[in-house]
C-alpha cells in the first residue's frame, strides 16, 4: 500500500476537531473551511491508495460510507454555520458515533502503513 500516513494523520485530526468544535457551538470560522476543504483532498488521497492495494475493497467501501456519513455534518456547518447545523440536526449523538466510527477506520487503515521509524510524516 501507498504511504499515506500524512493524510491518515491529517483527515483523523479534522475529523476529530471538528466534530468538538460543532459539539461546543463555536462559530463558523475560515480556517475550519480550509481544514474541511483540505480534508476532502487527504480523503480521495486515501481512497486512492486504497483502490491501488491489493485485498482492500471492502475497506474501502467501508471508509468511503463512514467519511460520507461525517460529511454531511460538516458540510450542514459548512453551508449554514452554526444555526444551518443545528436547524438539521437536532442530536449530536449520531454525529458522534459517526466520527468515531470513521476514527476507527482510519486507525485501521494506519495499520496497514509501513513503519515510520523517524515520524517524518
Amino acid at each position: 500500500m501507498l504511504d499515506i500516513q500524512g493524510s491518515l494523520k491529517n483527515l483523523s485530526w479534522t475529523v476529530e476537531h471538528h466534530f468538538l468544535h460543532i459539539k461546543n457551538q463555536h462559530p463558523f470560522m475560515r480556517a475550519w473551511a480550509v481544514q474541511f476543504e483540505l480534508a476532502y483532498t487527504d480523503f480521495r488521497v486515501i481512497q486512492l491508495a486504497l483502490q491501488l492495494a491489493e485485498n482492500q475493497m471492502a475497506l474501502l467501501k467501508t471508509f468511503t460510507a463512514q467519511y460520507d456519513a461525517v460529511y454531511q455534518y460538516e458540510m450542514a456547518f459548512a453551508s449554514g454555520g452554526l444555526e444551518g447545523f443545528n436547524e438539521k440536526f437536532t442530536s449530536i449523538a449520531d454525529y458522534d458515533k459517526a466520527q468515531k466510527a470513521l476514527l476507527t477506520t482510519i486507525d485501521e487503515i494506519m495499520q496497514l502503513q509501513p513503519d515510520d521509524a523517524n515520524d517524518l510524516i
